[in-house]
Protein backbone atom coordinates (compact mmCIF):
# COMPACT_ATOMS: atom_id res chain seq x y z
CA UNK A 1 0.00 0.00 0.00
CA UNK A 2 1.07 3.04 -1.35
CA UNK A 3 2.57 5.50 1.92
CA UNK A 4 0.75 9.04 1.11
CA UNK A 5 1.08 9.89 4.42
CA UNK A 6 4.59 9.37 5.14
CA UNK A 7 5.76 12.13 7.86
CA UNK A 8 2.02 12.80 8.86
CA UNK A 9 1.58 13.11 12.17
CA UNK A 10 -2.44 12.31 12.96
CA UNK A 11 -5.21 11.79 15.49
CA UNK A 12 -8.54 10.16 15.96
CA UNK A 13 -10.41 10.41 18.64
CA UNK A 14 -12.74 7.53 20.25
CA UNK A 15 -9.88 5.24 18.14
CA UNK A 16 -9.59 2.42 19.76
CA UNK A 17 -12.72 0.37 18.39
CA UNK A 18 -15.16 0.26 15.50
CA UNK A 19 -14.89 3.14 12.95
CA UNK A 20 -12.43 4.85 14.88
CA UNK A 21 -10.26 1.72 14.94
CA UNK A 22 -10.22 1.31 11.19
CA UNK A 23 -9.42 5.09 10.35
CA UNK A 24 -6.33 4.69 13.22
CA UNK A 25 -5.36 1.05 10.79
CA UNK A 26 -5.50 3.27 8.03
CA UNK A 27 -4.32 6.09 8.40
CA UNK A 28 -1.35 4.27 10.10
CA UNK A 29 -1.17 1.48 6.92
CA UNK A 30 -0.40 5.16 4.54
CA UNK A 31 2.16 6.03 7.24
CA UNK A 32 1.11 8.60 9.71
CA UNK A 33 2.16 8.56 13.22
CA UNK A 34 -1.53 7.77 14.73
CA UNK A 35 -2.19 9.25 18.08
CA UNK A 36 -5.11 7.17 19.03
CA UNK A 37 -7.29 8.49 21.89
CA UNK A 38 -10.03 6.45 24.11
CA UNK A 39 -12.24 7.37 27.25
CA UNK A 40 -12.04 3.83 29.40
CA UNK A 41 -11.27 0.73 27.40
CA UNK A 42 -7.92 0.75 27.74
CA UNK A 43 -7.42 -3.09 26.24
CA UNK A 44 -9.34 -2.10 23.13
CA UNK A 45 -7.02 0.88 22.21
CA UNK A 46 -3.83 -1.03 22.89
CA UNK A 47 -4.83 -3.52 20.64
CA UNK A 48 -5.61 -1.38 18.13
CA UNK A 49 -1.87 0.15 18.29
CA UNK A 50 -0.76 -3.29 18.86
CA UNK A 51 -2.40 -3.94 14.95
CA UNK A 52 -0.59 -1.06 13.57
CA UNK A 53 2.92 -1.47 14.98
CA UNK A 54 2.58 -5.28 13.98
CA UNK A 55 2.22 -4.24 10.32
CA UNK A 56 5.00 -1.75 10.56
CA UNK A 57 3.02 1.70 11.35
CA UNK A 58 3.53 3.70 14.02
CA UNK A 59 0.89 4.64 16.92
CA UNK A 60 0.37 5.23 20.72
CA UNK A 61 -2.56 5.39 22.89
CA UNK A 62 -3.87 8.55 24.68
CA UNK A 63 -6.76 8.10 27.60
CA UNK A 64 -8.94 11.35 27.70
CA UNK A 65 -12.64 11.86 28.12
CA UNK A 66 -13.67 14.25 25.66
CA UNK A 67 -16.30 17.35 26.13
CA UNK A 68 -15.02 19.89 28.38
CA UNK A 69 -12.15 22.62 26.99
CA UNK A 70 -9.70 21.47 30.45
CA UNK A 71 -9.95 17.82 28.93
CA UNK A 72 -9.36 18.91 25.15
CA UNK A 73 -5.93 21.15 26.43
CA UNK A 74 -4.74 18.22 28.75
CA UNK A 75 -5.02 15.70 25.97
CA UNK A 76 -3.20 18.53 23.22
CA UNK A 77 -0.08 18.76 25.83
CA UNK A 78 0.14 14.80 26.18
CA UNK A 79 -0.18 13.93 22.40
CA UNK A 80 2.11 16.98 21.83
CA UNK A 81 4.64 15.98 23.85
CA UNK A 82 4.51 12.19 22.44
CA UNK A 83 4.83 13.43 18.77
CA UNK A 84 8.06 15.70 19.93
CA UNK A 85 9.39 12.69 21.34
CA UNK A 86 8.83 10.51 18.40
CA UNK A 87 9.07 12.64 15.18
CA UNK A 88 11.11 15.96 16.57
CA UNK A 89 7.36 18.31 15.93
CA UNK A 90 4.65 19.27 18.70
CA UNK A 91 2.48 19.79 15.66
CA UNK A 92 -0.34 17.85 14.24
CA UNK A 93 -1.17 17.20 10.44
CA UNK A 94 -4.88 15.37 10.79
CA UNK A 95 -7.50 15.45 13.32
CA UNK A 96 -10.47 13.11 12.77
CA UNK A 97 -13.28 13.83 15.53
CA UNK A 98 -14.78 10.17 15.71
CA UNK A 99 -16.10 10.06 19.38
CA UNK A 100 -20.28 10.32 19.02
CA UNK A 101 -22.87 7.62 19.64
CA UNK A 102 -26.17 8.44 20.60
CA UNK A 103 -29.87 6.37 22.37
CA UNK A 104 -33.02 6.21 21.01
CA UNK A 105 -35.26 8.73 22.87
CA UNK A 106 -38.25 11.17 21.79
CA UNK A 107 -38.77 14.71 22.64
CA UNK A 108 -40.16 13.85 25.56
CA UNK A 109 -38.57 11.39 27.24
CA UNK A 110 -35.18 12.92 27.18
CA UNK A 111 -33.63 13.65 30.11
CA UNK A 112 -30.92 16.53 30.84
CA UNK A 113 -28.50 14.06 31.27
CA UNK A 114 -28.92 12.21 28.00
CA UNK A 115 -29.31 15.99 25.89
CA UNK A 116 -25.66 16.53 27.74
CA UNK A 117 -24.47 13.15 27.38
CA UNK A 118 -24.74 13.72 23.71
CA UNK A 119 -24.35 16.90 22.56
CA UNK A 120 -20.89 16.60 24.34
CA UNK A 121 -20.10 13.48 22.84
CA UNK A 122 -20.80 14.16 19.43
CA UNK A 123 -20.27 18.23 19.18
CA UNK A 124 -18.11 20.03 22.18
CA UNK A 125 -15.62 17.18 22.12
CA UNK A 126 -14.57 18.08 18.51
CA UNK A 127 -15.01 21.54 19.17
CA UNK A 128 -12.78 21.65 22.13
CA UNK A 129 -10.33 19.30 20.31
CA UNK A 130 -9.94 21.43 17.41
CA UNK A 131 -9.46 25.25 19.94
CA UNK A 132 -6.74 22.95 21.40
CA UNK A 133 -5.27 22.14 18.48
CA UNK A 134 -5.81 24.92 16.97
CA UNK A 135 -2.06 26.71 16.95
CA UNK A 136 -0.12 23.59 16.13
CA UNK A 137 -2.53 22.44 13.55
CA UNK A 138 -0.26 22.55 10.04
CA UNK A 139 -0.97 24.47 7.31
CA UNK A 140 -2.13 22.50 4.55
CA UNK A 141 -3.37 19.96 7.12
CA UNK A 142 -6.91 18.26 7.52
CA UNK A 143 -10.28 18.22 10.12
CA UNK A 144 -12.25 15.74 9.57
CA UNK A 145 -15.60 15.63 11.60
CA UNK A 146 -17.49 12.24 11.63
CA UNK A 147 -21.09 12.52 11.52
CA UNK A 148 -23.94 10.53 10.89
CA UNK A 149 -26.57 10.07 7.99
CA UNK A 150 -28.79 11.40 10.85
CA UNK A 151 -28.10 14.59 10.58
CA UNK A 152 -30.68 14.86 7.64
CA UNK A 153 -32.81 12.54 9.08
CA UNK A 154 -36.62 13.51 10.76
CA UNK A 155 -37.16 10.14 12.93
CA UNK A 156 -38.46 11.66 16.43
CA UNK A 157 -36.73 9.19 18.11
CA UNK A 158 -33.09 10.21 17.81
CA UNK A 159 -33.95 14.15 18.08
CA UNK A 160 -30.91 14.94 20.00
CA UNK A 161 -28.54 12.39 17.87
CA UNK A 162 -29.99 14.40 14.75
CA UNK A 163 -29.13 18.11 16.59
CA UNK A 164 -26.00 17.32 17.38
CA UNK A 165 -25.13 15.91 14.38
CA UNK A 166 -26.11 18.83 12.46
CA UNK A 167 -24.39 21.28 14.65
CA UNK A 168 -21.13 19.45 13.69
CA UNK A 169 -21.56 19.67 9.78
CA UNK A 170 -22.49 23.32 10.51
CA UNK A 171 -18.88 23.72 12.60
CA UNK A 172 -17.74 21.69 9.60
CA UNK A 173 -18.56 24.27 7.33
CA UNK A 174 -17.62 27.44 9.56
CA UNK A 175 -14.29 25.80 10.54
CA UNK A 176 -13.62 25.52 6.85
CA UNK A 177 -13.87 29.40 6.12
CA UNK A 178 -11.88 30.45 9.21
CA UNK A 179 -9.34 27.26 8.27
CA UNK A 180 -8.99 27.78 3.79
CA UNK A 181 -6.68 30.41 4.06
CA UNK A 182 -4.57 28.30 6.07
CA UNK A 183 -4.50 25.73 3.24
CA UNK A 184 -6.49 23.54 5.69
CA UNK A 185 -9.62 21.35 4.43
CA UNK A 186 -12.52 20.86 6.91
CA UNK A 187 -14.55 18.30 5.94
CA UNK A 188 -17.48 15.64 7.55
CA UNK A 189 -18.01 11.80 6.83
CA UNK A 190 -22.15 10.78 7.58
CA UNK A 191 -21.73 6.83 8.07
CA UNK A 192 -25.24 4.68 7.98
CA UNK A 193 -25.55 2.00 9.36
CA UNK A 194 -22.70 0.79 9.65
CA UNK A 195 -21.41 -3.07 10.91
CA UNK A 196 -19.35 -3.74 14.16
CA UNK A 197 -19.65 -3.42 17.91
CA UNK A 198 -21.87 -0.34 18.00
CA UNK A 199 -24.35 -1.73 15.69
CA UNK A 200 -24.00 -5.67 16.47
CA UNK A 201 -28.01 -5.40 18.13
CA UNK A 202 -29.25 -4.72 14.80
CA UNK A 203 -27.04 -6.38 12.94
CA UNK A 204 -28.30 -9.61 14.85
CA UNK A 205 -31.68 -8.72 14.88
CA UNK A 206 -33.55 -9.98 11.93
CA UNK A 207 -36.06 -7.43 12.21
CA UNK A 208 -34.20 -4.53 12.05
CA UNK A 209 -31.44 -5.92 10.02
CA UNK A 210 -33.98 -6.16 7.19
CA UNK A 211 -35.18 -2.43 7.52
CA UNK A 212 -31.59 -1.32 6.99
CA UNK A 213 -31.05 -3.27 4.34
CA UNK A 214 -34.00 -2.58 2.77
CA UNK A 215 -33.92 1.13 3.33
CA UNK A 216 -30.22 0.99 1.81
CA UNK A 217 -29.65 1.45 -2.01
CA UNK A 218 -26.91 -0.64 -2.04
CA UNK A 219 -28.64 -3.10 -0.06
CA UNK A 220 -25.98 -4.06 2.62
CA UNK A 221 -24.64 -2.83 5.82
CA UNK A 222 -21.65 -0.53 5.53
CA UNK A 223 -18.19 -1.94 6.43
CA UNK A 224 -15.74 0.25 9.34
CA UNK A 225 -12.97 -0.26 6.59
CA UNK A 226 -15.21 1.79 3.94
CA UNK A 227 -15.74 4.51 6.07
CA UNK A 228 -11.64 4.54 6.82
CA UNK A 229 -10.85 4.79 3.19
CA UNK A 230 -13.19 7.97 2.33
CA UNK A 231 -11.59 9.43 5.73
CA UNK A 232 -8.33 8.28 4.15
CA UNK A 233 -9.10 9.84 0.92
CA UNK A 234 -10.30 13.19 2.26
CA UNK A 235 -7.08 13.19 4.39
CA UNK A 236 -4.51 12.49 1.50
CA UNK A 237 -3.76 14.66 -1.86
CA UNK A 238 -6.76 13.56 -3.30
CA UNK A 239 -8.66 15.29 -0.90
CA UNK A 240 -7.10 18.29 -1.35
CA UNK A 241 -9.58 20.65 -3.14
CA UNK A 242 -12.43 19.23 -0.80
CA UNK A 243 -13.86 21.62 1.68
CA UNK A 244 -16.58 22.61 3.76
CA UNK A 245 -18.46 19.12 2.24
CA UNK A 246 -20.19 16.41 4.39
CA UNK A 247 -19.48 12.98 2.42
CA UNK A 248 -22.56 11.21 2.85
CA UNK A 249 -20.93 7.40 3.27
CA UNK A 250 -24.35 5.38 4.02
CA UNK A 251 -24.70 3.72 1.07
CA UNK A 252 -27.46 5.44 0.18
CA UNK A 253 -29.56 4.86 3.52
CA UNK A 254 -33.25 5.93 3.40
CA UNK A 255 -32.75 8.23 0.34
Amino acid sequence: MPKELESKTALVTGGGRGIGKAIALRLAASGALVAVNYAHNSAAASQTVAAIEASGGDAFAIRMTLGTESAARELAAKACAELKRRRGTERIDIIVNNIGGGDYARLTDVSEEQYDRLMSNNCRGAFFVVKAFYDRLNDNGRVINISSVGARLTDPNIIVYTMAKAAIEAFTRVLAAELGPRGITVNAVGPGFTAGETNQHVVDDPTMSRMVIDNTALRRFGQPEEIADVVHALASSAGRWITAQTIDASGGFKL
